[in-house]
């Protein structure tokens, strides 16, 4: 997602723009984002073993700097479904200018979805993204939005581009409770 989208949770007062939970206050903003070529490994994970899918970045990042690729931006991961429950379909991905021509292994290319998306930056450990995730989404409600996800049996969805950005390199800065994660979810297009 392009830099003009990022936003941030910080502690301060609830704003005319902001959800306020926790002692910080949830300043989402809205952009319209082009498609994004990207590179990406999908895995099968359930929320309490992610590392099966998060520890395939690097070998990801690996195999597109050997391809002398461009990166257009912070690794992700884009959950495609989730069940906070079961298995969710997740992608480790990493957007590129220009997606490789030939791939290999689990390796694949596609392009991240055009469209409305709300954005929010989050500092702090990833643990505590879902407190992040339901004040956005609680946001949304009250501001009538309605996201590029359908419900499924058992509580899961399916979303049509949900992303979660870590624009912190864990080599530089391995304390996570100093990472910077973007969170951007695609809303339903209103035609």
């Amino acid at each position: 997602m392009s830099d003009d989208s990022r936003n941030d949770t910080d502690s301060g007062t609830n704003g005319a723009s902001g959800a306020r939970d926790a002692g910080w206050v949830l300043r989402p903003t809205l952009s319209v984002q082009p498609e994004q070529p990207y590179a990406f490994i999908r895995g099968s994970v359930r929320m309490d073993n992610f590392a099966v899918i998060a520890d395939r970045l690097g070998e990801l990042i690996g195999w597109l700097s050997a391809q002398g690729a461009e990166f257009a931006g912070a690794p992700f991961f884009r959950f495609n479904t989730v069940d906070m429950a079961g298995e969710s379909d997740v992608e480790a991905g990493v957007p590129v200018v220009v997606a490789p021509p030939a791939t290999e292994g689990d390796i694949q290319t596609g392009a991240l979805p055009a469209g409305h998306y709300a954005t929010v930056r989050h500092t702090g450990h990833p643990d505590q993204l879902f407190a992040v995730i339901t004040a956005l989404r609680a946001w949304a409600d009250e501001e009538g939005l309605t996201w590029d996800m359908t419900p499924l049996e058992g509580g899961a969805e399916r979303w049509g581009c949900r992303l979660e950005s870590y624009l912190t390199d864990p080599a530089v800065e391995p304390d996570m409770d100093k990472w910077e994660i973007e969170l951007s979810f695609r809303l339903a297009d209103t035609g």
